[in-house]
């Protein structure tokens, strides 16, 4: 786009500081806008000793460096939950194990290629308001991140195994 290149955040150019200033957020917001297969994490939560004020039964702690619960379990099987700051609070009793999939702030050596290119798009047009001055380039950029963002989520999502339709009950309803 170019700007000078930087050796570091803190090197004291123009771009330097806003990459400082911008990287992590639009980091984080990357790894919050899907449920990427490798900042995807589970763990067992602990139960808090004070119970919430009102409409849940318990509390637990959240894992530190969680960005985004995706679903709270018990026994396998998904229950209601609210985040409140680091912790959840759902209706679950003192010998039920709680578990949570959620987002965790991975690390850049943790990223796959596909992602990297995506943030690295989503920074240049960044830059290219910020730095360059240049809102044709700009829209170019976020554009090209966009789409990468996107190839990257279709990537990520074949690194599961795909879930099967259960087809069972239209096809009943379609015999009776």
């Amino acid at each position: 786009m170019g700007g000078s290149p930087i050796t570091s955040f803190t090197d004291g150019t123009a771009e330097a500081d806003v990459c400082d200033a911008m990287y992590e957020d639009i980091a984080r917001a990357a790894l919050t806008n899907s449920r990427w297969r490798f900042a995807t994490n589970q763990a067992v939560l602990n139960r808090l000793a004070t119970a919430p004020t009102s409409r849940w039964d318990s509390a637990y702690q959240l894992p530190s460096g969680t960005l985004t619960v995706n679903a709270v379990t018990v026994n396998d099987y998904p229950i209601g939950f609210d985040t409140y700051g680091d912790n959840v609070y759902c209706n679950a009793s003192a010998t039920e194990e709680v578990v949570a999939d959620y987002i965790f702030r991975a690390t850049e050596a943790q990223w796959p290629s596909y992602f990297t290119v995506a943030v690295e798009y989503s920074m240049a047009a960044v830059l290219a308001v910020s730095v360059a001055r240049d809102a044709s380039l700009a829209q170019m950029l976020e554009q090209k991140a966009s789409l990468t963002m996107m190839q990257a989520r279709n990537r990520d999502s074949q690194r599961q195994t795909t879930k099967k339709l259960d087809t069972s009950r239209f096809i009943a309803q379609r015999r009776s």
